[in-house]
C-alpha cells in the first residue's frame, strides 16, 4: 500500500488535536492562542521532515536521483557526466605586414563572451588566420561566420576589428544535464555491454561530448567493418564537424573490440524546406511553429529516413498561438537517401 503523504494543513490539525488531547482545557484550534502557534510550529518542522525524506527517497533509485546522488550512481556503472567543451574557430584579422599577435591573445564578443587566441600569429600581409578557442567552455561559446570580435588591449600595427571565419567557431557543448544522464544510465542498466553488439557502439558515441542521437550499421564495409554515424542536436548545425567525427572515432576505437573496423562518419544534411500559409501569421506564432518542428525533426528524423507530411501538419498545429495553417509544400512523405538526413531548411511564410 503506497503512503500517502499529509499535507501541510492536515499536520496543522493533527498536532491542534494532538495537543488538545494531552493538554485539557488547551484550545489550540483558536487562531491567535500560544497553543495554536505551537500546533503550527510543528506542523511546519514536520512537513519539512516529510519533504526532505521524500526527495531522499528519490534518490535511492537511479531512474529518479538528480545531480550528485544521479553522478554517484552513474559511476557505479561506469558512467561519467560529459563535461562542457569549449567552442574552437578561426578568426580573421587586419593589420601591418609584420605585426604579431601573440598566442593568448584576448578577444571579446558584443555580448562580453570571451575567446583567445590559440598561438602567435605574424603578418605576412594586411590579413593573417588565426585559431582561437572560447575562454569558457559551453554552447555559449558558440559564434556564426562574420561576427565581429574586438581584441581586449590594442596591438601595434593591428586593427581592433576580427571577424569570425567560416564555418564559425563551434563545437562548444554544456556540461551533460541529469535528463540526459540519467536516459544513458537507464539504457546501461537495462541493456549491459554485450561483446560488441549494436547497442555497445550506440551507447560509447554517446559518452563522447556533443553527441546526442547515433546509428549503427553491422557490416557497413564488408565483414567484420562497422559503420557509424550521428548528430548534435543541441548545436546549430546538428551534422558533426571534422573535430567531432575524429572525437567519436578515438573513442570507440579505444573501447571496440580489437577485431572490429570502425567507420565513423556524419550524416549529410537534406535540408527540408517549407511554405506554410499560418494564421495568424506573426513573427511569435512563426517561431514557436519553427520550434515544434525542430523538435519532430529531433525525435524523428534518421539518416534515410522518411519524414511523414502528416507529421509536419500536426507540429505545425501543436504551435502556440496557431489557430489554423495550410502546408503548401511539401506535399507529401519526405524519403532520404542513404547517408542523408533531414535538417531543417528554409520556411516561407504566407498570411
Amino acid at each position: 500500500m503506497p503512503f500517502n503523504r499529509p499535507n501541510l494543513s492536515d499536520l496543522i490539525s493533527r498536532a491542534a488535536a494532538d495537543l488538545e488531547s494531552r493538554l485539557p482545557g488547551v484550545a489550540a484550534s483558536l487562531r491567535r492562542s500560544v497553543s495554536a502557534t505551537l500546533a503550527r510550529v510543528h506542523a511546519g518542522v514536520t512537513h519539512g521532515l516529510y519533504g526532505y525524506l521524500d526527495w531522499l527517497a528519490k534518490q535511492i533509485m537511479p531512474d529518479t536521483a538528480e545531480a550528485e546522488h544521479l553522478g554517484r550512481w552513474a559511476s557505479v556503472w561506469g558512467i561519467s557526466r560529459k563535461v562542457a567543451v569549449a567552442a574552437t574557430g578561426s578568426i580573421t584579422v587586419t593589420g601591418t605586414a609584420g605585426a604579431v599577435v601573440p598566442a593568448g591573445t584576448l578577444l571579446q564578443r558584443a555580448d562580453a563572451a570571451e575567446y583567445t587566441t590559440d598561438a602567435e600569429a605574424t603578418f605576412a600581409t594586411t590579413t593573417a588566420t588565426i585559431a582561437v578557442t572560447a575562454s569558457l567552455a559551453g554552447a555559449d561559446g558558440n559564434a556564426v561566420t562574420g561576427v565581429s570580435l574586438s581584441l581586449v588591449s590594442p596591438i601595434s600595427g593591428v586593427q581592433s576589428q576580427a571577424t569570425i571565419d567560416s564555418p564559425g567557431i563551434t563545437g562548444g557543448t554544456d556540461t551533460e544535464d541529469d535528463d540526459s544522464l540519467r536516459s544513458r544510465l537507464v539504457a546501461r542498466i537495462r541493456t549491459p555491454p554485450h561483446g560488441g553488439s549494436d547497442l555497445d557502439y550506440h551507447a560509447w558515441a554517446l559518452e563522447v561530448a556533443g553527441v546526442t542521437r547515433s546509428w549503427v550499421y553491422p557490416q557497413h564495409l564488408g565483414l567484420g567493418t562497422v559503420g557509424i554515424t550521428f548528430v548534435c542536436d543541441d548545436l546549430d548545425p546538428v551534422i558533426p564537424d571534422a573535430a567531432t567525427v575524429l572525437a567519436v572515432q578515438a573513442h570507440i576505437d579505444e573501447v571496440r573490440p580489437v577485431t572490429a573496423q570502425v567507420t565513423v562518419f556524419a550524416p549529410v544534411a537534406a535540408p527540408l524546406d517549407l511554405t506554410i500559409r499560418l494564421t495568424p501569421n506573426t513573427t511569435t506564432v512563426q517561431a514557436a511553429v519553427e520550434a515544434e518542428l525542430a523538435d519532430l525533426l529531433s525525435r524523428e528524423a534518421e539518416p534515410a529516413g522518411t519524414i511523414l507530411v502528416s507529421h509536419l501538419r500536426e507540429a505545425i498545429s501543436l504551435a502556440a498561438g496557431e489557430t489554423d495553417h495550410a502546408l503548401i509544400s511539401p506535399v507529401a512523405d519526405v524519403t532520404h537517401t542513404t547517408g542523408q538526413i533531414a535538417t531543417l531548411g528554409t520556411i516561407t511564410w504566407q498570411a
